[in-house]
């Protein structure tokens, strides 16, 4: 069965900290629209601007509050192999349903590399845990051939969230996986199709964190095997891919437009990604809005 877990934004104070009411209210939003999963500490979730001890206090605060109502996964990786193992063996500990871990950023690495990193990882802890491709962020892209590799040697390696513009790569991947329990998201939102052609978990992504209700109705109309709504649906989610690129990074728009969709939580993001053009939001604005009258519509 298909999935659409949020890869969530974090809701910012004006002093540049998580806002607790703030992110209690995201959360409520997305599982009263039917996402089946949660996503933490990701890419969207802005998990740099956080500190080691920051990142242990909110992972406990999310797992407290979501309290089993839908699957939640808690991103992981950092530059530190010892950070790195800290956060997997809390997430454990917290009760998330497992971690996805991003390799190590900044310094370069070769597949070699990157196969010692997460083969150690997999020794050193007891709990599955999924890898996170995003070589636009990492500088690097796990090669099919590593993961097939690292899920042969590891039960524990149990699948992956790949965020790549190489569709290709995913194809690869399912096709080095497919004789093991292996279970691959797409990290993009516009994947989906390929992912489930290929019985794939589903989608990891943002845009839900706008539209779950969208995707809530994708996803179901898949799973019941409704494939021309799942169609239409899917072109909603093509049409707002654009969102991902009329900012910096995205996290921003996406918080402006959960409030524009009737979300009450605070608008503030951490520099240098606190502002945002204004014409580039009143765009965004409008293609929600037109996407939306559309979605209501049919």
């Amino acid at each position: 069965m298909a999935k659409i877990i949020t890869a969530v934004i974090t809701v910012f104070d004006k002093n540049e900290q998580p806002d607790l009411a703030g992110n209690k209210a995201v959360i409520d939003f997305l599982i009263d629209h039917g996402v089946d999963g949660i996503l933490i500490l990701g890419s969207t979730g802005e998990f740099p601007n956080f500190t080691l001890k920051e990142r242990l206090e909110y992972m406990q605060f999310y797992a407290d509050y979501v309290a089993g109502r839908v699957e939640l996964y808690c991103g992981t990786g950092c530059i530190s192999y010892q950070d790195t193992l800290l956060l997997t063996k809390k997430s454990h500990e917290f009760g998330f349903t497992s971690s996805m871990i991003i390799g190590p950023y900044y310094f370069a690495l070769d597949q070699a590399h990157i196969f010692r990193f997460y083969d150690r990882l997999a020794n050193d802890v007891i709990s599955d845990f999924y890898l996170y491709n995003f070589p636009a962020r990492t500088g690097h892209s796990i090669a099919p051939e590593t993961i097939g590799r690292l899920v042969h040697d590891h039960s524990n390696i149990i699948g992956l969230k790949d965020s790549v513009s190489e569709a290709g790569h995913t194809n690869m991947v399912f096709r080095m996986t497919e004789t093991e329990p292996f279970n691959i998201f797409s990290g993009f939102d516009d994947q989906f199709l390929l992912n489930i052609a290929n019985h794939g978990a589903g989608c990891i992504g943002g845009l839900s964190n706008i539209v779950p209700d969208i995707w809530h109705d994708l996803v179901y109309a898949t799973n019941e095997r409704n494939f021309d709504q799942a169609l239409k649906l899917t072109n909603l989610i093509q049409r707002l891919m654009p969102l991902y690129d009329m900012d910096a990074t995205s996290s921003i728009l996406f918080k402006k437009l959960m409030v524009h969709r009737g979300l009450s939580i605070a608008v503030n993001d951490v520099i240098p990604f606190d502002e945002i053009d204004l014409d580039d939001y009143k765009r965004a604005e409008a293609l929600l809005d037109k996407v939306l009258q559309t979605y209501n519509k049919m």
